[in-house]
């Protein structure tokens, strides 16, 4: 790449950061390319789509959700792993205002640069949830899909004002819900 070229990347990508943490992944992206001092067409020649711009800006997140799964089934009993992974994916969606909405779509659309890491992040509490089921600490009437959706539902309560306040103790119900007590 070219120092001027590079020097453009590097710009979006350090404005996106601060424009879709201040604004959600919604952000437009002429403001992007604008407060970057390029034009939206040097914008569309570095990221083709607003997937391929997230999967970059959200890709080293994604990977540590994913590879924090593996470690939590190794170190942590069934139960408290997959707990451990749904507080990181709520985490993950409050870092990210919009991006479950995003993420939900991708996992659908094979042709988005979200889509393999979106799917790896189901798999990864699907797996976990699997395993729980195994053992006994977690209902049988779940699956991955419905994990994926209560961590929708949180994040979107997490955006609304009047429940905002209320996310971890809503987090806390959902997590009991999922979760068989042990004997």
């Amino acid at each position: 790449m070219r120092s001027d070229a590079k020097k453009n990347y590097d710009q979006l990508l350090e404005v996106a950061r601060k424009v879709i943490a201040e604004q959600g992944v919604n952000a437009s992206l002429r403001d992007v390319a604008r407060q970057a001092g390029v034009g939206i067409g040097t914008l569309y020649r570095h990221f083709p789509t607003r997937e391929a711009l997230l999967e970059t800006l959200l890709g080293a997140s994604f990977d540590q959700v994913t590879n924090q799964a593996a470690a939590y089934e190794s170190s942590k009993t069934s139960d408290r792993a997959l707990a451990s992974w749904l507080r990181d994916m709520v985490a993950l969606t409050y870092d990210h205002r919009g991006v479950i909405a995003a993420m939900t779509a991708a996992i659908e659309d094979e042709q988005s640069a979200l889509h393999g890491a979106c799917v790896l992040l189901k798999a990864s509490g699907a797996r976990l949830l699997a395993k729980a089921q195994a053992e006994g600490r977690a209902r049988a009437d779940i699956d991955g899909t419905d994990l994926l959706a209560l961590v929708s539902a949180l994040a979107w309560l997490n955006d609304q004002p009047p429940f905002a306040a209320r996310v971890d103790r809503l987090f806390g119900l959902i997590a009991g819900a999922i979760m068989i007590p042990s004997a």
